[in-house]
């Protein structure tokens, strides 16, 4: 029986990429001369810092253009409140990995509104959509593709 997974994942591999790209570009720039700024990464979770609020929020573009050119879209960065501490300002950006209860529901709920003859399972982060004929779910990833979500959708093991 037909099959495939929905999977929001971002790529830790580029993620270091990306977060270095910005952190040489930071060096490199003439208007960050002399300041003590980066971007730090953890696991998933960044922190954006500088001496300023423009300068953090002109690093936030240069991620996220860099998350661009990594090929992971920007829709998976949730970007935080500004904190001020001392002479720095800090802001915490997560890149959200895995799908949440809610929108494995929600996503579930518009394949089931569609009327199409497949059937959809949270399984742990992600969903299983399997069906009788791969034409059906070729529609649901067509229709999931058109649809606005808070999260970027991968589509992953697509079995015959």
């Amino acid at each position: 029986m037909p099959s495939f997974d929905i999977v929001s994942e971002v790529d830790k591999h580029q993620l270091t990429n990306a977060v270095d790209q910005v952190n040489r570009t930071v060096t490199n720039r003439f208007d960050f001369k002399g300041v003590d700024a980066e971007v730090e990464m953890n696991d998933f979770s960044l922190v954006v810092r500088a001496e300023a609020d423009i300068q953090v929020d002109q690093m936030v573009d240069m991620l996220r253009g860099a998350l661009i050119k990594c090929d992971i879209d920007p829709l998976a960065m949730e970007v935080g409140e500004k904190e001020q501490s001392g002479k720095q300002v800090k802001v915490p950006v997560t890149l959200k990995n895995g799908l949440d209860k809610e929108l494995s529901k929600k996503i579930i709920k518009m394949i089931k509104d569609e009327k199409l003859k497949v059937q959809a399972a949270i399984q742990g982060d992600q969903v299983r959509v399997t069906g009788k004929k791969r034409d059906d779910l070729q529609q649901v990833i067509a229709m999931l593709r058109g649809k606005e979500l808070d999260q970027p959708l991968q589509f992953d093991n697509f079995r015959d």
